[in-house]
């Protein structure tokens, strides 16, 4: 019974996604902040927070670029998420993720704040209105380390593109091949450029609407909280539960149906 009614309120929320790629799959990059150690556990906390949602909703998960911690965790990573609604489900993780633990790097036990940061962007493999001149583009050819099998760090087959116009940076190491990496990494960049046309559109219909919010896409999101008390609170949607573990195995389903239902009564009003 509990799974059928997983499965309606499933269906009821796809019903809100009316986005013009929320059908698509969602391109996903973490980046540790300030802080060091903690901050990079911290960003690998999220990648298996997603890893395990993402299984848990039948989406695959795979690794394009990932960057190991200095001692532990993650400086960044770089994954692509496919399945039907990928990026209208994890829009909404876009933002900064605040947490709060006692440090098990702290040889005296005291208490941390760490912050890292989530970019989701929908995969885009055609836009032919975007142009991506050859003239702006900055190729950078490295090796791989980290995720990737048995050719890493034998051939600088990882590729690094920076788009010079935007300052936009992808990177990919996971393919066999230069040129698959090569590939991928336009695909990722090409994301990218159709997702900032997107928001500058968004923008200016805001503007011709004479709303006064704008969207900071870098503001903190959401704080997850081991120490003193246990909590999770989305602070969009005030949405919060005390199941701090079961969030960080996956359990998202919450935050992101609250978040759906107050955007589209939000476009609604």
């Amino acid at each position: 019974m509990k799974e059928f009614e997983g499965e309606v309120e499933k269906t009821r929320l796809e019903t809100l996604l009316t986005g013009k790629y929320d059908f698509n799959n969602a391109i996903i990059t973490i980046h540790a902040g300030a802080g060091g150690t903690e901050a990079q556990d911290w960003a690998s906390m999220l990648q298996r927070m997603y890893f395990m949602f993402c299984e848990k909703e039948g989406f695959k998960t795979k690794i394009l670029n990932i960057l190991d911690g200095d001692e532990a965790g993650i400086k960044s990573v770089t994954f692509l998420v496919e399945g039907e609604n990928a990026y209208g489900f994890l829009k909404c993780e876009k933002g900064v993720h605040r947490l709060v633990r006692i440090s098990p790097f702290d040889a005296n036990s005291r208490r941390h704040t760490s912050f890292a940061s989530v970019e989701v962007v929908p995969e885009i493999t055609d836009a032919p209105d975007i142009v991506i001149r050859p003239e702006d583009l900055k190729i950078d050819t490295f090796r791989s380390s980290g995720a990737g099998g048995q050719h890493v760090n034998k051939t600088e087959s990882a590729i690094r593109i920076t788009h010079l116009p935007t300052g936009f940076v992808v990177s990919c190491q996971t393919e066999r091949s230069q040129i698959q990496n090569r590939e991928t990494c336009m695909k990722m960049l090409l994301s990218k450029l159709a997702q900032k046309r997107e928001e500058e559109e968004l923008e200016k219909l805001n503007e011709i609407r004479g709303e006064l919010k704008k969207i900071e896409w870098g503001s903190q999101i959401r704080s997850y909280v081991f120490h003193p008390y246990s909590l999770v609170k989305d602070h969009r949607t005030n949405y919060e539960t005390s199941d701090v573990y079961g969030v960080m195995d996956g359990d998202l389903e919450q935050f992101i149906s609250v978040y759906l239902k107050m955007s589209a009564a939000g476009s609604n009003n």
